[in-house]
C-alpha cells in the first residue's frame, strides 16, 4: 500500500529537567517556508526563552531534513529532535523545542535526554495518521445489488464517503490504488455486471479521530 505517516494536528508537550523547562511544539507542514513561519510564531510566543531548537522532515522519496541546535552545544538538541521524528517514521512534520534555563547545567547527556523527551512528549499530544494514496470511485447499482456491494466493501475494508438513494443507489467509495482491480472484479461478479463504476479523482485519505479525511492530490 502506498502510504506514509504524518501528524494530523498540532500538539504541545512539556517536561522539566533540573528546573529547566522544555516545551515541545509539533506542526504538520508541507514546506520549509511553512515550518519557518511556525518557528517565528513560537519565537514570538516564548520571546523570553533562551533557545528554540528544531528539526523537520518534509517530503517523500526523497525527503528533506534540517535541524538546529540554536545555541545549545552541537548535537545536543536538533539531532535528538530529528531522531525522534525518524524513529516514529514520520514526514511532513516540524518539531520545535523551547528551553527556559533553570539555572543548573545539564551536561551533554542531560541535554540530549531532555530534548529527546520533550520532542516525544509533543508528539504524544498530537494525532499520528497514515495517509493512503488512492482515488474516489462512484458505484451505481440497483437495489438488488446494494447488499452484495456493501458486503464486498466491508470485506475489503473500503471506506464509503456517501450513499445517495434515488431510483438507483450511488455510493462514493475511497479505494487504495493497489486495490482497484480486485474491487472492480468483485463488484462486477457480485452484481452480474450490472453495477457502473466511475473513477472520479485521485487523492490521499486517512482515518482520523474525527472520521475520514480526504486530502488534495498534492496534499
Amino acid at each position: 500500500m502506498y502510504c506514509y505517516h504524518t501528524v494530523n494536528s498540532v500538539g504541545t508537550g512539556e517536561i522539566v529537567e533540573k528546573k529547566s523547562r522544555f516545551i515541545g511544539d509539533v506542526f504538520p507542514v508541507s514546506s520549509e517556508e511553512e515550518a519557518f513561519a511556525h518557528l517565528e510564531e513560537i519565537r514570538r510566543k516564548y520571546w523570553d526563552a533562551r533557545h528554540h531548537c528544531w528539526a523537520y522532515i518534509i517530503g517523500r522519496n526523497p525527503s528533506s531534513e534540517r535541524m538546529s541546535d540554536d545555541g545549545e552545544p552541537a548535537g545536543t538538541a536538533g539531532k535528538p529532535i530529528l531522531e525522534v521524528i525518524r524513529g516514529k517514521g514520520l514526514t511532513d512534520v516540524f518539531v520545535v523545542v523551547t528551553r527556559y534555563f533553570g539555572g543548573t547545567l545539564l551536561g551533554t547527556g542531560g541535554l540530549v535526554r531532555a530534548y529527546t523527551s520533550a520532542a516525544a512528549e509533543a508528539l504524544a499530544h498530537t494525532e499520528i495518521i497514515a495517509r493512503i494514496h488512492g482515488f474516489q470511485l462512484n458505484i451505481v447499482t440497483d437495489y438488488t445489488g446494494l447488499g452484495k456491494i456493501q458486503h464486498i466493501l466491508a470485506q475489503q475494508g473500503m471506506h464509503t464517503l456517501d450513499t445517495v438513494y434515488t431510483d438507483k443507489v450511488e455510493l462514493s467509495v475511497l479505494v487504495p490504488d493497489e486495490a482497484e482491480e480486485i474491487l472492480r472484479k468483485a463488484v462486477m461478479e457480485g452484481t452480474s455486471g450490472q453495477a457502473v463504476m466511475e473513477k472520479v479523482k485521485s487523492c490521499w485519505f486517512a482515518r482520523t479521530e474525527a472520521g475520514l479525511r480526504v486530502f488534495e492530490e498534492n496534499g
